[in-house]
């Protein structure tokens, strides 16, 4: 018993990463120097997203930051009497949501830093029918999912096909589009691109800012590196 209880402890690392390689992960291609794109972000999470997730750690007025006016947030991203200084919060308890859906939907203030932008990309592509499931969905990157496709009238109707390999090809699985939505595919994955784009931004508004004065002070580090190095050799050059 104490040998196979030794053997799972080594092997079970091993067979949970193997299991977590299975899942391909699509490139995001989020850009967060395009503000155009985030502000496309936060509409889209506004009107899908904010019904049942909040997003308690981002105040509706940050968004000024990507050129939106305080007019503008209020007349098109809030629809509640949240304030403009207020933060993203939702009337839904956490009792509920947990009767509802099973389990309580999660603060989305900081996913993107918790699961990354490839992940969340390629998860809110992944969405299949499945009969079997609670909601009547079911997702390949986070199987057995309590989140229903919000967004199938737009995607359409995914279904899960194995691929039987021939030929020394092997088998694999594949989502195939059965019904289209109202957007067509490359529509769809560039709305989902600007919605992982604003919640990458939701995670760290001050990422951008972040990087700019990091590389300044680099550039003045540098120049004072030079700077040190011409002096030391000014008072070393009589020094024989």
């Amino acid at each position: 018993m104490k040998a196979l209880l030794l053997l799972a402890c080594l092997l079970g690392p091993a067979i949970a990463c193997g299991a977590s390689e299975e899942v391909r992960l699509y490139r995001a291609n989020i850009d967060l120097r395009d503000a155009v794109s985030i502000q496309r972000g936060a509409k889209v999470f506004v009107n899908y997203c904010l019904n049942c997730h909040s997003a308690s750690y981002m105040r509706y007025n940050r968004l000024t930051d990507l050129g939106l006016s305080e007019r503008q947030i209020s007349d098109n991203l809030i629809f509640s009497d949240a304030k403009i200084g207020e933060t993203m919060t939702v009337a839904m308890r956490e009792e509920d949501g947990k009767i509802w859906f099973g389990v309580a939907p999660p603060d989305l203030s900081v996913i993107a830093r918790s699961r990354g932008a490839d992940w969340l990309y390629s998860y809110l592509r992944g969405f299949y029918r499945d009969a079997s499931a609670v909601t009547g969905w079911n997702n390949v990157v986070f199987p057995n999912v309590a989140m229903p496709h919000v967004f199938w009238k737009l995607q359409g109707i995914q279904r899960f096909h194995i691929v039987e390999g021939g030929h020394h090809a092997e088998a694999h699985s594949e989502l195939v589009l059965e019904t289209p939505g109202t957007m067509s595919v490359q529509a769809y994955d560039e709305m989902l691109r600007d919605l992982v784009a604003y919640l990458a931004y939701m995670a760290e508004p001050v990422s951008i800012k972040r990087v700019r004065v990091g590389i300044v002070v680099l550039l003045f580090l540098g120049l004072l590196i030079v700077m040190t190095w011409l002096l030391k050799r000014e008072y070393w050059k009589d020094v024989h």
